[in-house]
């Protein structure tokens, strides 16, 4: 069974009722925002079926693999690594006017660096480059009837086209976070020698790291991992309108993406805390 969002054939002004009473456009707009995450949780449920019981289509899940990993592993890295410089530093500075030992800081560096700002500033990015890319690919398919011919064949385009993405988000995310991390954590343990004199020994110290901090790490890599496909598949999959049409399919995917992965980090966190 495929999954897409709805077909809006009236303009826009029929769409939010524009012209009417302002509880009449009040009315329309919640309808439309309740359709919109109605064909979302839509999408969401066929893509996870479609993801465990679809056939197996090895040469495009690497294809899509390499294209969110390869791609994506350079920009990470740079990004992450100034991140963790930034982080560092600024943390310093503010212990160092509270209290002149500074010793703690790489322990406390590392278990937030696990438990959350490794994840979490990866996805904002992946979420720029990848969600951009799904949305953008997605999108132009759909304004050239290729989704539609698609479905003329037979061929179930949430298995064709978000079951890839999807798979391969769900790896590679994972495997990004770690390396973008460890980027972080290296450039955060130069800062701290260079700025503050912490020896890397000193620094590279794990003992406030736990199996919680872990569990709500990985936890994290594989909601954003099925966000961030899903959202802009979803925003793609809505396009209407030619190539105007992608540009704001493309847009509202980085913008949907960020804030899923936003709540979903509050949401994990606070489950992570009450749970370990």
């Amino acid at each position: 069974m495929s999954s897409s969002p709805p077909h809006h054939d009236g303009s826009l002004d029929e769409m939010l009722g524009l012209g009417a009473t302002p509880s009449t456009r009040s009315l329309a707009r919640l309808r439309a925002v309740v359709a919109d995450a109605t064909d979302l949780v839509a999408l969401a449920r066929s893509s996870i079926r479609c993801a465990l019981r679809g056939e197996p289509r090895a040469g495009a899940i690497a294809g899509q693999m390499y294209e969110i990993g390869n791609r994506s592993a350079a920009f990470l890295c740079v990004a992450m690594s100034f991140i963790g410089m930034i982080f560092v530093y600024q943390a310093g500075v503010q212990i160092r006017r509270v209290i002149p030992d500074v010793s703690q800081l790489g322990a406390t560096y590392l278990e937030l660096l696990v438990r959350d700002l490794a994840a979490s500033l990866s996805a904002l990015l992946l979420a720029t480059r990848v969600g951009a890319g799904i949305a953008a690919e997605i999108g132009s398919m759909v304004v050239t009837e290729q989704v539609d011919a698609l479905r003329m064949c037979a061929a179930d385009p949430v298995d064709y086209l978000v079951r890839p993405r999807l798979v391969a988000c769900l790896v590679m995310t994972t495997v990004l976070t770690v390396i973008a991390g460890c980027a972080a954590y290296l450039s955060g343990m130069w800062t701290a020698q260079a700025f503050f004199s912490i020896n890397p020994r000193t620094f590279a110290d794990p003992t406030l790291l736990d199996a919680g901090d872990v569990v709500v790490g990985l936890a994290k890599c594989l909601a954003y991992g099925m966000a961030i496909p899903i959202m802009s598949a979803h925003a793609g999959l809505g396009a209407r309108g030619g190539s105007a049409g992608v540009g704001r399919a493309t847009t509202r995917a980085v913008v949907s993406s960020s804030l899923a992965i936003i709540a979903l980090d509050f949401l994990i966190s606070a489950a992570g805390y009450l749970v370990f």
